[in-house]
């Protein structure tokens, strides 16, 4: 018998079917959502066998018959630092429950920026009725995404549906991705971004990607472009990025993610006018639908595991 602790967001139908999922093997569920992330230490979990939540980092070590880890996010960055995870730990996402939320949440945003909302904002805040000028269209503009998995080829899809032509860069350019009007390798990139009319990065965290978007980059862009940040914030040069819009390059920045965060309240670039901000929210479980995709994908795993079939997500094999 194997004990199987389980820290989602669940609703009575999907406790129920986790039950079922776990036949005569111990379940232990805690829904709290605030101990999701801060109130769990290793003695809580010393029997596990199974983790289907996210646990803190730090006590997996402590927890001597883990063999399994799922988790709810579909970035695993903390997880797979060296001397987290016990050796020998199986460790699965929740890839593929965020594309939509991420998608709608970026797509708005680059709509937001094209149609000058966030100035307009500013002008209401202020009781200003002045036209701003020349706004933007998706349609006929070329969106160059960088990073095509579910995340970008969902919000490849949105700029489709509003006429524009897309272009994926992924490591493997001869794998396609739905939404993708035409696939491009990472060797093609500095041409790429040099003709896109939109750049929107959804490359997930890696050493060799850290600040791979400075200001020499920025400036390579075209001057009327827009760019889109949803992956990790580390890839992003923020002073970089500020210095070139500071210049009059760029039409507009939009930035869900960054570093540090939270991102410092002095930083200049909360008061420039062309950039669009959110905290981090374009994911997570904003919207409930996410939360039902996470929770399938668990569940899903889970009664693979118990099958001895593969897992899906795998992150670490």
């Amino acid at each position: 018998m194997q004990k199987i602790f389980v820290l989602l967001e669940l609703n009575d139908e999907e406790r129920e079917a986790f039950k079922a999922a776990a036949g005569d093997n111990e379940i232990v569920f805690d829904n709290e959502k605030d101990k999701f992330m801060s109130n769990q230490e290793a003695d809580f979990f010393e029997d596990a066998d199974v983790i289907i939540g996210q646990p803190k980092p730090h006590i997996l070590k402590s927890i001597p018959k883990l063999k399994w880890l799922q988790i709810r996010s579909s970035g695993a960055d903390k997880y797979l630092k060296p001397g987290v995870l016990p050796e020998g730990v199986v460790l699965t996402s929740a890839t593929g429950a965020y594309g939509q939320a991420v998608a709608e949440h970026t797509f708005a945003m680059m709509l937001g920026i094209m149609k000058l909302m966030p100035i307009y904002r500013d002008n209401q805040r202020a009781s200003l009725w002045r036209d701003e000028g020349n706004a933007l269209t998706p349609y006929g503009m070329d969106v160059l995404v960088i990073g095509t998995g579910d995340l970008g080829s969902s919000f490849a899809k949105y700029c489709k549906a509003f006429g524009a032509h897309t272009i994926g860069v992924r490591r493997d350019p001869s794998k396609a991705a739905e939404g993708i009007d035409e696939m491009h390798g990472l060797d093609e990139i500095g041409e790429l971004i040099r003709k896109a009319d939109v750049i929107c990065s959804m490359i997930p965290y890696s050493e060799e990607m850290v600040k791979f978007f400075n200001y020499d980059r920025f400036m390579s862009m075209k001057k009327s472009a827009i760019f889109l940040n949803a992956g990790r914030g580390p890839i992003v040069d923020c002073d970089g990025l500020y210095k070139a819009l500071e210049e009059g390059h760029l039409f507009g920045a939009g930035l869900d993610t960054l570093d540090p965060e939270p991102f410092p309240k002095e930083h200049p670039l909360w008061r420039q006018q062309r950039v669009f901000i959110t905290p981090h929210t374009a994911g997570g479980d904003h919207i409930d639908l996410t939360v039902r995709r996470v929770n399938e994908i668990a569940l899903n795993n889970l009664k693979a595991y118990l099958a001895g079939q593969p897992l899906k997500n795998v992150m670490n094999g």
